[in-house]
């Protein structure tokens, strides 16, 4: 890709973990060498949530782009909450249908999902963050008891990106399961398909919805791409040049479910505020307020397979609340 940028022809692109990683040398070449990388088919298949968010929505106006951006987790999560699979079984039947990998680990444990999410933010706020400093922890060790917990509130547990301004200077972003209410427009989201909802100051929220794996999406991604380069398009990254982008930041609490047996987490996490306590003889689980930073400080803590994290949604609760 360097060497066909260098020679001035455009390139046309899926390969999200290489732009992700590369992304400001990747622009650099680009604006040196006058030519085009175009990678809308990276992040979420066949919906155009690049150019979009190039093109239409202005940095100053926008509050959050949050979504599910891997089809092969979201496909095994819908076949436990929906037709009542366990997780392995629900996973040989992705690996069967070609949406997992035979190592699924990039798509369940959530990097398949940050790395579109890297893409996105540069596109939405004009921020690269390298995949190091953002928090991510994926699906592979759910438990019954996360399910049942769910189920009992009416919600599902679907595996979320999400990049969200804190206020006018700062925004923070994140991958991690999250518990999805019914009234949320990414409840609906099942299999293979992925959902994006786009926030705004004076719009709220957009919804784009269409299929996030599988050979077909891809494809009429790339199609697309390649039609909007024989009519010169190029992405600007106009938001790159901002004087007043936010900056990132993971000093901020999220209110989180944590499941755990063994594992001391009351006493590793520095806990903000607890909402809620439950232990029994099988496993324990505790509702509480903790800053994410201290999340990203003990990641390691949740390798741990008696351990399993999810985000309970509070950014711009307020909002959702007036409607």
């Amino acid at each position: 890709m360097t060497t066909a940028l260098c020679r001035g022809i455009p390139v046309v692109s899926g390969s999200k973990t290489m732009i992700a990683r590369h992304l400001p040398t990747l622009i650099d070449l680009q604006r040196r060498h006058n030519t085009a990388l175009l990678y809308d088919a990276s992040s979420c298949g066949s919906i155009p949530v690049i150019r979009n968010l190039e093109e239409y929505y202005d940095n100053d106006l926008l509050l959050e782009v949050k979504g599910i951006l891997n089809g092969s987790s979201n496909y095994i999560l819908s076949q436990v909450f929906d037709h009542g699979k366990s997780y392995q079984s629900a996973l040989c039947r992705a690996q069967e249908l070609g949406f997992a990998e035979k190592d699924p680990s990039f798509d369940v444990d959530g990097y398949d999902a940050l790395f579109k999410l890297i893409i996105i933010t540069v596109h939405a706020l004009g921020r690269f963050v390298p995949a190091e400093q953002v928090f991510t922890y994926g699906i592979s060790h759910i438990h019954d008891t996360d399910i049942n917990y769910a189920r009992e509130k009416g919600a599902k547990i679907k595996l979320v990106a999400q990049v969200a301004k804190v206020d006018d200077s700062r925004f923070t972003m994140f991958v991690m399961p999250e518990i999805v209410e019914k009234s949320k427009y990414i409840y609906s989201v099942d299999d293979e398909y992925n959902g994006v909802v786009i926030r705004g100051e004076g719009y709220d929220r957009q919804f784009m919805f269409g299929k996030g794996a599988g050979g077909l999406p891809t494809a009429s991604s790339i199609l697309s791409d390649i039609m909007a380069r024989l009519h010169n398009y190029r992405y600007e990254y106009k938001k790159m040049g901002y004087v007043d982008r936010p900056d990132y930041t993971t000093d901020i609490d999220l209110r989180v479910y944590i499941r755990y047996r063994d594992t001391d987490v009351r006493h590793i996490l520095p806990i903000s505020r607890l909402h809620e306590l439950h232990l029994t003889e099988e496993s324990n689980y505790l509702i509480a307020d903790i800053p994410l930073n201290a999340l990203i400080e003990h990641r390691d803590l949740f390798d741990a397979p008696d351990v399993f994290i999810a985000n309970i949604p509070r950014f711009f609760i307020d909002r959702d609340r007036s409607y």
